[in-house]
């Protein structure tokens, strides 16, 4: 098996991610540093040392949907002290979050060990649909909606189109759903910093068939397989 792909099923990071921690040296197999992409192991018999630890592949896998609040971090551990969304849920499992939020934004994260799914939920070519609801500070013009639409251009990169839906206005807010599928990097916040608008709430209500619900703030709990097949099964 390749030693990124064992990595990743085994809930160290996603593969994109289980190679840049083989190529900063952090992985030993049987005693010796590795840094090569591409390396071959024997699941059954190698032993694979990631920050002291070994590393194993799980019997079994979790799926956990978490109602991220704003004001926590969505790694292991945080540079900078602040808190950690794995502080948040009770288990000895190795977890990793499938795509991130950033420190500000709230909403529905997905955590698993299985790197398998989590490769599937997050690449590009699936086209798994994310939705937000996005409050922002006094009113917005059609034609700004237009132009999120098509694609608004950040710093001469245009940035892929948005389904954009007025929801509502309550004093001087206004609240819409915005669904895009390719998730880069802040997104939806340059999205909107592109055309003046700031953000007063960024919460992300939807992946794909996979709802937020009623979940609140800080709560967790596991996919249902109903949830698990919306997934496993999208485009």
């Amino acid at each position: 098996m390749r030693l990124n792909k064992f990595l990743s099923g085994a809930g160290v990071a996603s593969r994109r991610k289980c190679d840049e921690i083989i190529k900063s040296g952090s992985i030993k197999v049987n005693g010796k540093v590795v840094c090569e992409l591409g390396t071959i192991i024997n699941e059954k018999k190698d032993k694979i040392v990631y920050q002291g630890v070994e590393v194993k592949l799980p019997t079994s896998f979790v799926y956990i949907k978490l109602n991220k609040p704003k004001g926590y971090a969505c790694t292991a551990s945080d540079e900078k002290g602040r808190k950690t969304i794995y502080e948040l849920i009770k288990t000895n499992e190795r977890l990793f979050s499938v795509g991130r939020l950033d420190y500000d934004t709230e909403g529905l994260i997905i955590l698993t060990n299985d790197g398998d799914f989590a490769n599937k939920v997050m690449h590009p070519r699936n086209e798994i649909e994310k939705e937000y609801q996005v409050t922002i500070e006094g009113e917005i013009l059609e034609s700004e909606l237009a132009v999120m639409r098509k694609g608004v251009v950040v710093d001469g990169e245009k940035m892929p189109p948005a389904r954009i839906k007025f929801l509502d206005k309550k004093g001087d807010s206004t609240r819409l759903s915005v669904v895009i599928h390719e998730g880069q990097n802040r997104q939806v916040r340059r999205m909107f910093e592109a055309i003046g608008k700031t953000i007063k709430l960024l919460k992300r209500v939807r992946i794909g068939g996979v709802k937020l619900g009623g979940l609140s703030r800080g709560d967790y709990k596991d996919l249902t397989i109903d949830e698990l097949n919306l997934l496993v099964r999208a485009k």
